[in-house]
């Protein structure tokens, strides 16, 4: 099993520098079983985590929405325009029978913004006139959600490690509102008001490895990595944190970070969530 996941990983890491983490996690795992190899983990009684967590990133990305029908493109920053997260809700439910298990992960964030006389746009990619700014204001509400199977490779007793595979689902509604002021002479046709609201749902096959180093007593080092592609171009997470156990389960922090590129045709082009989240795990 440790070979396939070796030679999976080698295969995939050329799609993009971004599934670099993959490989050193699987090759951690290699050092790690070299060194101890104790007896394949047997099948045990189910195990379950409840996990609810707040989740606080920045936003960046860029986003490209007809002014009119067949008309120019008004291309647009959000990172320069979303300004406040308005309601989020995440949760994680993991279950494991000491050799196979699942896991399903759900986030829900509403953001918005909005910027007076900006000048971080463009339209259809064209230079502006020194004039020419607009009032913007964009929202973007999305869901996420990944489900997926895992497997406990064997390691040392200090180390957790699960090959994981799966899909994501990431559904995400974008509105955009603009009025356009000052010269636009030489600039394309373009609507100087308007109002735009598109959805798209994105699924994704995923691969990748999640597990936790003990580092002493109830201190110990969770970590979550993966990579997919499908309906967008490509999609990869990974989060690293620190964690303290109680005999109910445990409090978690960590710092995390999503990326997806969009295929040609969507409204997003891409975008990135990046920043802390703070949770607490129940078990039984």
């Amino acid at each position: 099993m440790m070979r396939q996941l070796i030679r999976y990983a080698a295969a995939i890491a050329p799609v993009t520098r971004t599934a670099a983490p993959c490989c050193l996690l699987l090759t951690w795992a290699t050092v790690a079983h070299s060194q101890t190899v104790p007896a394949p983990n047997e099948v045990g009684p189910w195990r379950y985590g409840l996990s609810i967590y707040g989740y606080f990133p920045s936003l960046s990305g860029d986003a490209s929405v007809p002014t009119s029908p067949g008309g120019a493109t008004l291309d647009v920053s959000s990172s320069s325009i979303i300004d406040s997260l308005k309601f989020t809700f995440m949760g994680t439910l993991d279950a494991h029978n000491g050799r196979y298990g699942f896991f399903t992960d759900f986030i829900y964030l509403n953001l918005g913004g909005s910027k007076q006389h900006s000048r971080d746009f463009t339209i259809d990619q064209s230079p502006l006139p020194a004039s020419t700014s607009a009032d913007l204001d964009w929202d973007l509400k999305g869901v996420m959600w990944t489900l997926g199977g895992q497997y406990r490779i064997p390691t040392s007793s200090h180390l957790k490690l699960d090959a994981v595979a799966g899909v994501r689902l990431f559904s995400l509604k974008p509105s955009l509102k603009w009025n356009i002021q000052g010269d636009l002479d030489g600039v394309a046709s373009t609507a100087r008001t308007g109002q735009t609201e598109n959805s798209e749902h994105v699924w994704d096959g995923i691969v990748g490895a999640k597990g936790r180093l003990s580092l002493a007593d109830r201190w110990s080092t969770p970590f979550y990595v993966d990579v997919g592609t499908g309906q967008s171009h490509l999609t990869w997470q990974a989060a690293l944190g620190v964690s303290y156990a109680f005999n109910w389960g445990e409090i978690t922090g960590m710092w995390r970070y999503i990326s997806y590129e969009m295929k040609s045709g969507s409204q997003i082009e891409d975008i990135k969530f990046n920043g802390p989240m703070v949770g607490a795990t129940f078990r039984w």
